[in-house]
């Protein structure tokens, strides 16, 4: 049974961690790593909250802002742009410094977003400040690279896609229910007063810090490799993996951050108020957000190439319906295709993770059955997959930026976002395609079909 070990600076490290062997994982090992994937999912929950809080706070700019609907897409843009840049180095940080200690040290981090937010939002304030406090923001989005690296090590092989699902579903929720405490703001203070939004998360940003500090481990399991890095940019399978990642959780959170404002520009005889887009905006963040296990759990049983090429399938039809809906002016079509964007994209979101450890996984066998030493292959295993994931989040958080570009470029263009529909259509059309050629197509490359 695994041990945590307290020195008087009160850090914890486990000193023994080996969740592949059976009577360890029963004997305790599932209590801690159960323990570790609730804070975590805690503090992640707060980091989407931060990182997508210009989402909401976009729809508190009325006219005495002087912004446009192209100036409110580059407000979600640049938080999402600099939350993917930091995915990398946050997803090293937590096997550099422990997870427990850069998990308390990451949610400090976002008091300074917030509490700028907080202090600058009145008429009168500059553009140019509003988007550096914007692109503060970012800091939320790293948040989810090392809280994602650090659960990957706590759980055996069978169980990843669920415990990956579990913590990302639940960081992800952190997207509608920031949206909704910017509703409730909304329907009861009113658009004047869009600081109690951030106010709100002031204090819940404290209580995870210190549900961090005194509840988490620091696991021996996770050790900072640079040359895992390396290894992982020459495995042509992790840029695949990263491509489909853009596909999925890139449509999630570039939604997530644009749909508020979608609504408001394209029908905005319906939606006149920030309030009326605001009882819609959740929706399908909330939707997506409680799919991604169910995504990853359909991958556990079933692989994770066969569910995402099923998403990325059904997500072209879902587009397909968003611009049908468009060009006929129809409300509830739209509504019915985005939705089903959302989920989609949630159950692809889970699918694709499972198959960052899965890749390394299956070569690990391979090379067990070489001859290679059973323990180093699966380190290397784990290392490997450690470091993809850090990758493949910055680069899949990327997709987020490419949808606020997309539709800031084609509302400027045509005033509405057809140009941006058929673009989504077309990514998933190549999404779909890449992973049947490279996962699920007979004999197709050295990892067999069905093994992801």
């Amino acid at each position: 049974m695994s041990t945590a070990v307290k020195d008087p600076a009160r850090t914890r490290a486990i000193t023994d961690w080996r969740p592949e062997d059976d009577d360890f994982w029963a004997e305790g090992g599932a209590t801690v790593a159960r323990r570790n994937l609730l804070f975590s999912v805690l503090s992640e929950h707060i980091g989407f909250s931060v990182w997508s809080l210009w989402s909401v706070l976009v729809l508190f700019l009325g006219p005495a802002y002087h912004i446009d609907p192209a100036g409110k897409f580059t407000l979600t843009a640049l938080p999402t742009a600099l939350g993917a840049l930091l995915r990398l180095p946050y997803g090293y940080a937590v096997a550099r410094f422990g997870g427990r200690n850069w998990t308390v040290v990451s949610t400090l981090l976002l008091l300074v977003p917030t509490a700028l937010a907080a202090l600058v939002l009145r008429p009168g304030v500059s553009y140019g400040t509003l988007l550096a406090v914007a692109c503060v923001a970012g800091v939320g989005g790293g948040n989810f690279a090392s809280s994602m690296a650090n659960i990957n090590a706590f759980y055996p092989q069978r169980l990843k896609g669920w415990a990956l699902g579990i913590n990302a579903g639940g960081g992800n929720l952190g997207v509608p229910v920031v949206q909704l405490v910017g509703l409730a703001v909304l329907a009861t203070a009113g658009a004047a007063h869009p600081r109690l939004v951030p106010l709100v998360y002031l204090p819940l940003i404290v209580l995870a810090a210190l549900g961090a500090a005194l509840k988490m481990d620091n696991n021996p399991a996770l050790k900072n490799d640079r040359r895992a890095l390396h290894e992982v940019l020459k495995e042509p399978h992790s840029w695949v993996v990263s491509v489909l990642y853009i596909g999925t959780f890139g449509s999630f959170i570039g939604f997530g951050f644009a749909f508020g404002q979608v609504l408001q520009v394209q029908f905005h005889h319906t939606f006149d108020t920030p309030v009326k887009a605001a009882y819609l905006t959740f929706l399908g963040p909330l939707l997506g957000s409680l799919c991604r296990p169910v995504g990853g759990r359909l991958a556990d049983r079933h692989g994770g190439a066969g569910i995402a090429l099923g998403a990325f399938l059904l997500m072209a039809v879902g587009t397909g319906i968003v611009f049908a809906a468009s060009r006929a002016d129809s409300l509830p079509l739209f509504l019915t295709g985005f939705t089903a964007l959302f989920v989609l994209s949630g159950i692809g979101n889970g699918a694709t993770y499972k198959m960052i450890p899965a890749v390394f996984q299956a070569r690990a066998r391979a090379a067990v059955e070489a001859g290679a030493d059973p323990t180093t292959a699966e380190h290397d295993s784990r290392r490997r997959a450690t470091a993809l994931i850090g990758l493949a989040g910055a680069i899949g958080a990327f997709g987020g930026v490419l949808v606020n570009l997309a539709f800031r470029q084609s509302f400027l263009a045509g005033g509405n976002g057809d140009a941006a529909y058929l673009a989504f259509l077309a990514a998933y059309a190549l999404c779909s395609v890449l992973t049947w050629a490279v996962y699920l197509r007979p004999g197709a490359g050295k990892i067999a079909p069905g093994t992801i």
